[in-house]
């Protein structure tokens, strides 16, 4: 499987090792952190910025509501008993659900790549998609390292 796939599956499940804080404190947080890191490495100019967070934030806000609504569902129904139990017809109508809401987030990042390469020249729509995948590393680790450090 692909890292890019891997890392935002990844990232959603990461919330819930650390439910002391309501699930918007953590958005907010992360939104702060992702918006100071974006500011840093794509170097955008004010144009530029006016133009891509509009477009980034709508962009980030549906795709955290596809993976959260709907692969929290998922999740909730893919504990052991249930998968011990489940039919042949259950689990491939899950798989198409889930296949589905796949689907609905590659074609959001199209959609958004298209939108972006109207605002941002190509050199930049590269470097956004490397920083990206650079901060939901640096946030994994993060989150590791911070887990690391409560189990001590």
């Amino acid at each position: 499987m692909n890292l890019k796939k891997i890392l935002p599956l990844l990232l959603l499940f990461s919330y819930s090792f650390y439910a002391q804080e309501s699930m918007n404190d953590k958005k907010e947080q992360i939104k702060s952190m992702k918006v100071a890191f974006f500011t840093t490495e794509l170097d955008l100019s004010s144009q530029e910025s006016e133009k891509f967070w509009p477009l980034y934030n709508a962009y980030d806000n549906k795709q955290f509501e596809i993976r959260h609504k709907k692969m929290k569902a998922f999740k909730s129904r893919l504990n052991n008993d249930a998968l011990d139990k489940i039919s042949e017809k259950d689990a491939s109508n899950f798989l198409n659900q889930m296949e589905a809401a796949d689907e609905e987030l590659f074609w959001l990042r199209k959609k958004f790549t298209k939108s972006l390469r109207t605002v941002l020249p190509d050199v930049k729509v590269l470097k956004f998609k490397k920083c990206e995948d650079d901060f939901y590393r640096k946030l994994l680790q993060q989150y590791g390292d911070r887990g690391r450090k409560d189990k001590r």
